[in-house]
């Protein structure tokens, strides 16, 4: 019972109102792992908005014939079964592994396919802008970060299932836990290269950009960009920490750099998509440049 009344050295908690099951099953934890009872308003919040997303985007990709973007509403779907599993932590069982392993598995890995999306706009951007104004050839940026983007999705979701794996034994995740940090630091640098690019071909083009009236679209997808960089910043010092350190076991920073952060980025893209402001490939033909100027 001692063991209960230290939470945080063990990486949970005990919450006082919903006491744990007893005797335990064989999917439940004597600890909650989250280090906290997840809101029941947040995961619905998140859940309801993630599943508007996810049809807009489909919906968007569909009609704008946007293909290269189609990570992204996949991303978003990731989302809406993580919140879902959220919300059955919070009104069913915080005690249940399963619930807990679902909601970390897709929340931690669903921005890897943003990104991916974000990555292809940069892409259609050269081709439309000139490709004077990149360090880098498009074809070279676009399969250099989905490779890295690639890489960066396999070691999460090894680390993300080891860590399930791991916690459902009731065994150590150190291993694991690292597996998945390797994954969120290569794509923290990998991201902050990319930014460093995007940034250098925004100056340069930036004449292109007043011309072809894409100012609100290109400020929008650097905000963006940005937005889900520091959620990814976020998730590798809270695995940094492990899953019983302040970061992951205080559902504040899970709201304000977590869920925030990407709705954010999200609705940005909803609004401007960049199959209406950019062009329906990431190889503009000049048709295309001449049709898209986007007064918004």
């Amino acid at each position: 019972m001692n063991a209960l009344l230290e939470p945080r050295a063990r990486g949970g908690y005990v919450d006082p109102n919903w006491p744990p099951p007893f005797p335990l099953g064989k999917n439940e934890a004597p600890v909650i792992i989250y280090g906290y009872t997840p809101s029941f308003a947040l995961a619905m919040l998140g859940a309801i908005l993630f599943l508007l997303f996810t049809v807009t985007h489909t919906y968007q990709v569909t009609r704008y014939r946007t293909w290269y973007f189609a990570s992204f509403p996949v991303g978003l779907a990731f989302e809406v079964v993580g919140y879902i599993a959220r919300i059955l932590s919070a009104k069913k069982n915080p005690y249940n592994l399963i619930y807990f392993i679902i909601q970390y598995f897709f929340i931690v890995v669903a921005p890897v396919c943003l990104a991916a999306g974000v990555y292809t706009i940069l892409s259609a951007l050269i081709h439309r802008l000139g490709r004077q104004h990149s360090v880098l050839p498009p074809r070279v940026i676009l399969w250099v970060f989905i490779t890295s983007d690639a890489i960066a999705t396999v070691c999460q979701i090894a680390g993300a299932a080891l860590i399930g794996v791991k916690q459902t034994r009731r065994e150590d995740p150190a291993v694991a836990n690292n597996i998945l940090l390797g994954g969120l630091a290569y794509q923290v640098f990998a991201m902050g290269v990319f930014i460093v690019l995007t940034a250098i071909f925004i100056v340069r083009a930036r004449a292109q950009i007043a011309q072809q009236r894409l100012g609100a679209f290109v400020a929008a997808f650097s905000a963006a960009t940005l937005l889900i960089y520091l959620r990814t910043c976020f998730r590798l010092a809270e695995t940094a920490e492990g899953l019983g350190g302040d970061l992951s076991t205080k559902e504040v920073f899970f709201g304000t750099l977590e869920f925030m952060p990407i709705v954010l980025a999200v609705l940005l893209f909803t609004v401007w998509h960049p199959g209406r402001c950019v062009g329906r490939h990431i190889s503009a033909t000049k048709e295309e440049v001449a049709e898209y100027s986007p007064s918004a």
